[in-house]
């Protein structure tokens, strides 16, 4: 483990700690990968890397599937595992929803990558 992890990229904050192989802001709930985040943050690198379930990297317009059953809140029915999103919006979402788009029968929501494959 690192003596000194680095501040947190969001907030700033100097009493970030390791959990495995991330590290974690305690203020913010931001967690990244420390090696990646020299790529992503202080704009070395460029943009961010946004990647799937399986690690496939993600970009705007790509088609993805559902990979596993999601509840909707305020909906009688939730999204089924299977279910084909097309030209997805990488955005910064609020609580890790980084894929903007428009499913069939629900509407514009907010998905987080780790629930999706590239299709």
């Amino acid at each position: 483990m690192n003596e000194n992890p680095p501040p947190c990229p969001k907030c700033s904050c100097e009493y970030t700690y390791e959990m495995d192989a991330l590290v974690v802001c305690p203020e913010c709930s931001h967690e990244w990968v420390p090696a990646e985040s020299g790529d992503t943050v202080g704009g070395t690198g460029g943009e961010r890397v946004v990647k799937d379930s399986v690690g496939n990297v993600l970009r705007d317009g790509d088609s993805v599937v559902v990979v596993k059953a999601l509840k909707v809140k305020g909906g009688p029915s939730g999204i089924k595992a299977g279910t084909k999103v097309r030209n997805i919006r990488l955005v910064d979402g609020v609580d890790g929803h980084d894929i903007d788009c428009k499913i069939d029968g629900f509407g514009a929501m907010q998905l987080k990558s780790g629930v999706v494959k590239k299709a």
